[in-house]
């Protein structure tokens, strides 16, 4: 019946109706009803009219830029603002994201993209507590940091009303004013409404778009599924870098448009990605194999930094890097440039280019990091191949290293000597050498303090593992960490290679660290966490490694004194000093001289291919008379020097080979005799065969006459058991004699 409704009635048939998936002219509701004369006021009318356009802008515009613009130029007919503002909830990240904003306010602040807390800001105020929020004055009232700046553009007063959709705020929508006290409570309601409507066209085109994206996911065909077997299949062939790449570019030519594609890989020395491969109808003077971009300035670099996709449609305006401009230069327009990531760890980018516009899709992206994801395993399984066969070729080399030090000639077979300041020594060697303690050997230059560490290292629990040597000394400043603690590739410039450190290489064996007073402070600091943890971190990486390694330092130096100079860290002394074990020097042992004489003797005689047999006694007595400043290696080069100038059987010693100063005239003269002790000597000088038979009676004490077993004197002696009864046969040595005499 004609006038049974009045025209507010409208209003609930306009809130019960849904907006239509599909725009449709004849579905777009139009005011039809006559209205009763003196019934609304103009106000109410424009707002009903606003209404009806904002709904048939909901029924036409099925993007959401379009949609919210109509929105603003219906309201702005019914509400005055100089800005509006749509925020929208993005769940991923939790903040309120300015969607559209219609303003003629310039502002540096509100801008479209603009993330704001949900939870700590005005915005958010109106999205958590689902209530509008009206400011009538900001001279007077402002409570959160966006409204001061919102003052500062010109903004004096606002509304914001929240986008409820099924019971959920989904956004908020904003009016503001440079007026203040601008908007009313009808104001407030009727932008409420629009809200509702909003929110609900909001949540329609969200369904929509999920539908929409699900579609161009089901859009990857059964041809792309082809493509990826085939680039999996080449996978398993391939083992070149090139070879895998032609293979991928016949597969992706089919179901992705491409004029060119390269292969770039990152190199940590230069801080770059350089191109491993590259493949084109056309020539490129920018982009050949082996150029290298710098990860800050190209397209590449960027894929690499962000871990995802970065796609241009046009290049002649959307080039922001270097390798862009030079791309847009030979006539490409899009790129498509997808990251490799090989266990969350980026090693290179995969790159497409067309000289056609606008080529690449977000779809076309999607499949093309699922082709990358599949070269990043082949590159890094590649990669793997190169360094296990680097690794295999350093491990050779380190077996050299150490077989080098077994086969070294350490100028002994055990510790020759049987005074009682060695004897003291060799007692701590054998109470401290089954233990892992740390041990600080102490002693002059030359009194052979790595003999003491190879004589602990070898009678321990882990002489079957390596004893590695580092002299601390001889290494410079710049380069003792990347000795001790090794580096990575291309952790400083030089480092070509990942090199393997001192401290891993004697992994559960000892690592002796001679001249330990030579390192400098910084290395300090790092070789106490090693002695505290048992870890370390290589140069140049962040992967700390764990090592099992028993430490033995030495030093010529007084580092307690070093300690107090501030030269050497006392917690580092204190964890190095566990074992203090020191050396003593020739000149406290000369007993063992005429030993340690004939021992040299009998090696350089054998190297020079002479016979010398015997030593007279003056000889010897000045060379146990002298002091011996430079120790047992200086014995070692005086005893050489003679043996190469001697020319019979009888050692014979110039004077100027041992210079004693007189402390009168301070020229030099044949050193007074002393005492050495008891040594066994022949009427006419020290013979081979008399230090022998001292040296192996001296060896038997030691081992109280136990020849066969770990600790027995033949092991000692570096002889067969049988060998070693056969040469005290020879010397006459026999237990019941010696104990007799």
């Amino acid at each position: 019946m004609l006038g049974a409704f009045r025209h507010r009635d409208f209003r609930l048939f306009w809130a019960m109706a849904v907006p239509s998936a599909e725009p449709s002219p004849q579905y777009r509701i139009r005011s039809m009803v006559p209205r009763p004369p003196g019934e609304e006021t103009p106000a109410e009318t424009d707002r009903h009219r606003t209404l009806l356009e904002i709904n048939n802008a909901l029924i036409a515009n099925l993007t959401r830029e379009a949609l919210f613009h109509a929105i603003a130029r219906a309201l702005r007919q019914v509400v005055p603002f100089e800005r509006t503002a749509i925020f929208l909830h993005d769940a991923e990240k939790d903040v309120l994201k300015l969607f559209i904003l219609e303003s003629s306010l310039p502002s540096s602040y509100f801008t479209v993209g603009l993330e704001m807390d949900p939870w700590e800001s005005h915005v958010g105020l109106v999205f958590q507590r689902q209530q509008p929020v009206v400011r009538g004055d900001l001279r007077a009232e402002r409570l959160y940091p966006a409204e001061d700046w919102a003052y500062e553009d010109g903004v004096r007063s606002y509304v914001i009303v929240p986008l409820i959709a099924r019971g959920r705020s989904i956004g908020t929508l904003a009016v503001a004013s440079t007026t203040p006290h601008r908007y009313a409570e009808p104001d407030v309601r009727f932008l409420q409404e629009v809200a509702n409507q909003v929110a609900l066209a909001v949540e329609n085109m969200k369904a929509y778009e999920e539908l929409t994206d699900l579609s161009r996911r089901s859009a990857l065909t059964a041809e792309r599924y082809r493509t990826l077997l085939e680039i999996n299949n080449a996978i398993i062939s391939n083992l070149t870098q090139e070879a895998l790449l032609h293979t991928v570019c016949q597969a992706l030519g089919r179901p992705v448009a491409f004029d060119r594609v390269a292969l770039a890989l990152y190199e940590p020395a230069g801080d770059l990605l350089r191109l491993v491969a590259f493949e084109g109808p056309f020539r490129s003077e920018h982009f050949k194999v082996g150029d290298a971009f710098a990860r800050a300035d190209s397209h590449f670099g960027w894929a690499f930094d962000r871990q995802r996709p970065l796609v241009r449609g046009d290049l002649e305006v959307e080039a922001e890097f270097s390798s862009e401009r030079q791309a847009a230069q030979e006539g490409i327009r899009s790129i498509c440039a997808v990251p490799l990531i090989v266990r969350g760890e980026s090693i290179g980018a995969l790159n497409l280019a067309s000289r056609a516009r606008h080529r690449y899709s977000e779809v076309d992206a999607a499949f093309l990091q699922e082709v990358a994801n599949q070269v990043a395993l082949a590159v890094g399984n590649m990669k793997a191949y190169e360094e296990i066969a680097a690794l295999k070729a350093r491990l050779e080399r380190e077996n050299t290293y150490l077989q080098e030090e077994i086969r070294r000639e350490h100028n002994f077979i055990e510790m020759v000597g049987n005074s009682p300041a060695l004897l003291a020594a060799l007692r701590k060697v054998e109470q401290v050498a089954a233990t892992d303690s740390t041990v600080l050997i102490s002693g002059e230059t030359g009194t052979g303090k790595e003999l003491i560490a190879r004589a602990i290292h070898s009678r321990g629990a882990r002489k079957e593992r390596p004893l590695v040597k580092v002299n601390c000394g001889a290494i410079s400043a710049g380069l003792v960490e990347s000795e001790l603690f090794g580096h990575v590739k291309g952790a400083f410039t030089g480092a070509l290679e990942r090199r393997v450190g001192r401290f891993e290489l004697a992994d559960r064996g000892t690592i002796f660290l001679d001249e330990v007073g030579e390192l400098p402070a910084e290395t300090q600091v790092k070789l106490l966490r090693v002695l505290q943890e048992q870890e370390f971190e290589p140069v140049g990486s962040s992967r700390t490694a764990r090592v099992d390694v028993r430490v033995i330092a030495a030093t010529n130096r007084n580092l307690q004194e070093a300690v107090q100079a501030g030269r050497f860290r006392a917690d580092l002394f204190y964890r190095l000093n566990v074992f203090p074990l020191a050396v003593p020097a020739l000149r406290e042992r000369r007993p063992d001289i005429p030993l340690l004489v004939m021992f040299f003797l009998g090696q350089f005689g054998k190297k020079f291919g002479k016979r010398i047999e015997t030593v007279p006694p003056e000889t010897m007595d000045r060379l146990v008379a002298y002091s011996w400043p430079g120790n047992i290696r200086e014995l070692q080069n005086v005893i050489e020097r003679a043996a190469v100038l001697c020319g019979g059987p009888m050692l014979e010693l110039d004077h100027d080979l041992l210079p004693v100063p007189d402390a009168a005239g301070g020229q030099s003269r044949v050193p007074a005799p002393a005492t050495p002790g008891p040594v066994e000597s022949s009427p006419g000088g020290a013979t081979l065969e008399a230090v022998e038979r001292a040296h192996v009676l001296a060896t038997l004490e030691r081992t109280g006459w136990l020849i066969e077993g770990p600790r027995g004197a033949a092991k000692v002696l570096g002889l067969h058991p049988n060998t070693l009864r056969s040469r005290m046969e020879k010397l006459g040595i026999k237990r019941s004699t010696h104990r007799a005499s």
